[in-house]
C-alpha cells in the first residue's frame, strides 16, 4: 500500500538537521538524479520580495487563465495542506488545481528514493517535486514564487526565466538574510539572470538603488514602479500607466491599496511575455477576479458559531501579513475602511517569535480600540500571548490576551453586544500565516 503524502512529508522533514541552509549544491544533485525535470518546463516567470508576492502572482495566474493560459503555479508556505503550493493546469480553458493527494504522494515517493539518505532541506526536496509535476503535465507557463532570499533559495536554479519579478522588499528572516536591508535586497535580485526583463515593485529608495545596481551590473531591460510604470484609483477605477499608455481596469476583489501596486506588477510582468499578447478585456477578467486567501478575506461571525442573532454581525477579515510594511498597508486598508463605515476596530493577534511584533503595529496605533493576543497552536516558536501585548503596550495600544481566536472573538462581541450605542466591531485576525492556516483549517471542520 502507498504511502500518504502526510506521512511522507514527515519523513523528508527529517532528512537535514536544519530547516533552511541556503545552498544550490543538494537540490542540483537531486534534480540531476531526477533527470533534470526543470530544464523541460515551460516559460517561467520567477517571483522574488518579501511583501506581495503571492498576491502578485494570484494576479498574474488569474489574467492568464482569463486568456485561456494554462498556468503551473508553485508558492509557499501553505496555510492549510501542502497540496496548495502546487497547483497544476488544468485543460485549456480551465483553471488551475492544487496538485491530488495520488499525484503528490508519487512525486514525493520518487523524490526520496532519488535522494537516498543523502542530506536535503524539505523545501529543496519539495521544490524538486513541483519540478517534476511540472515537467510531467503540459501547461502553457509557470508561475514560480522564491521561498526565501533568491540568489540561493531552492527556486533558483531555474538559469532563463522568460520575466524575472521582484515586489516589494522589506526586513524577514533576520536570522537567515540579516539585517541590513540593502544586503536582503542583493540576495532578492539574485533571482535576475542576464538578456531576462526584469519587473520591479514600489521600493524604499534605498532598495531602489542597490536594485539599480543590480540591474546595470546585469545590463538587463528593467521595468520600475514609479518610473516606467505605476496606478493609482479614479472614480472606482484601477488606472494602470506605462509607455505605451492608460488602461483603464476594475479595482482589485483583493481589498487594499497595496493590492493595486501588486496588480500593477503582474500586469506589467505579463506584457514582457513575447507571445501571445494579452488584450485589455483579458487584463480586465482576470484583475477583478483574482483572489488570495488570507489576504484581507473577509469571514463571516458564522464562520466561528458566534451569537450575534438580533444585533448587526461583526466585520471580520483575516490575514496573514506579519512584518513592518504588511502592518502599515494593513493599518491603512483598516483606515479606508473606516472612512466609509465607521466601526471600533479590534486586533486578534497572533505572531512567531521571530516577529517585530512593536513594529508591526505601531501603524494601528490611532486605529485599534484593543489588541487581543492569543497562541498560534501547533507553533513552538510562537510568540506568547504576554509578549504580544507587552509588545502591543509599547506601540501604545491596549491589549488582553486570549486562550484562542474563538474565544478572542467571543469577548470582542460580548462587549459590543452590552453596549447598546456601540456599532458592530471591525475585527482583523493577523500577524502570522500560521495562525491564518489555522482559522481557515478550523472553518473547515466547523469551529
Amino acid at each position: 500500500m502507498s504511502l500518504s503524502s502526510d506521512i511522507l512529508l514527515k519523513r523528508l522533514l527529517e532528512l537535514h538537521p536544519k530547516k533552511i541552509d541556503l545552498e544550490l549544491s543538494r537540490i542540483e544533485r537531486l534534480l540531476s538524479a531526477l533527470g533534470n525535470p526543470h530544464q523541460s518546463l515551460p516559460p517561467i516567470i520567477h517571483i522574488a520580495g518579501t511583501n506581495g508576492k503571492g498576491s502578485t502572482l494570484a494576479f498574474m495566474r488569474s489574467i492568464l487563465e482569463a486568456g485561456g493560459w494554462r498556468v503551473h503555479s508553485y508558492t509557499s508556505p501553505h496555510l492549510v495542506r501542502f497540496h496548495e503550493r502546487i497547483r497544476l493546469a488544468g485543460t485549456r480553458g480551465t483553471p488551475s488545481r492544487a496538485i491530488d493527494e495520488e499525484a503528490l504522494a508519487e512525486i514525493l515517493s520518487r523524490c526520496e528514493e532519488a535522494n537516498g539518505s543523502q542530506p536535503i532541506t524539505f523545501f529543496e526536496i519539495t521544490t524538486a517535486a513541483a519540478f517534476v509535476a511540472f515537467a510531467e503535465h503540459p501547461a502553457d507557463i509557470v508561475l514560480l514564487e522564491v521561498g526565501l532570499g533568491g540568489r540561493f533559495d531552492a527556486t533558483n536554479v531555474i538559469e532563463a526565466p522568460a520575466v524575472s519579478v521582484i515586489t516589494h522588499i522589506d526586513h524577514d528572516h533576520h536570522e537567515f538574510l540579516g539585517s541590513d536591508i540593502c544586503g536582503i535586497a542583493k540576495e532578492k535580485a539574485g533571482i535576475m539572470k542576464p538578456k531576462v526583463p526584469v519587473v520591479i515593485g514600489n521600493q524604499f529608495d534605498t532598495v531602489r538603488d542597490t536594485l539599480e545596481k543590480e540591474v546595470r551590473a546585469l545590463n538587463i531591460p528593467a521595468k520600475f514602479y514609479g518610473q516606467d510604470f505605476h496606478c493609482h484609483e479614479e472614480d472606482g477605477r484601477l488606472i494602470y500607466q506605462d509607455a505605451e499608455g492608460l488602461m483603464d481596469l476594475p479595482l482589485p476583489k483583493l481589498k487594499g491599496r497595496h493590492q493595486f501596486e501588486n496588480a500593477a506588477v503582474a500586469v506589467t510582468a505579463l506584457k514582457q511575455l513575447q507571445e501571445p499578447k494579452l488584450i485589455p478585456e483579458t487584463f480586465e477578467q482576470g484583475i477583478q477576479s483574482a483572489f488570495w486567501p488570507a489576504r484581507c478575506q473577509p469571514l463571516q461571525a458564522e464562520d466561528f458559531g458566534l451569537d450575534v442573532s438580533g444585533r448587526e454581525p461583526p466585520e471580520i477579515w483575516l490575514d496573514g501579513g506579519h512584518n513592518p510594511n504588511a502592518g502599515t498597508a494593513l493599518a491603512a486598508t483598516m483606515a479606508d475602511l473606516e472612512e466609509q463605515v465607521q466601526r471600533p476596530l479590534f486586533l486578534v493577534l497572533g505572531m512567531m517569535n521571530n516577529k517585530d511584533a512593536a513594529a508591526y503595529l505601531e501603524s494601528f496605533r490611532t486605529l485599534a480600540a484593543a489588541i487581543f493576543a492569543v497562541p498560534i497552536p501547533g507553533q513552538d516558536n510562537g510568540a506568547s500571548p504576554q509578549s504580544l501585548c507587552d509588545a502591543a503596550e509599547k506601540a501604545g495600544l491596549t491589549a488582553h490576551t486570549a486562550d484562542d481566536v474563538t474565544s478572542a472573538l467571543q469577548r470582542i462581541v460580548a462587549q459590543y453586544n452590552s453596549a447598546d450605542h456601540m456599532r458592530a466591531p471591525r475585527i482583523l485576525i493577523g500577524g502570522s500565516l500560521y495562525l491564518a492556516g489555522h482559522v481557515l483549517a478550523g472553518m473547515e471542520s466547523g469551529i
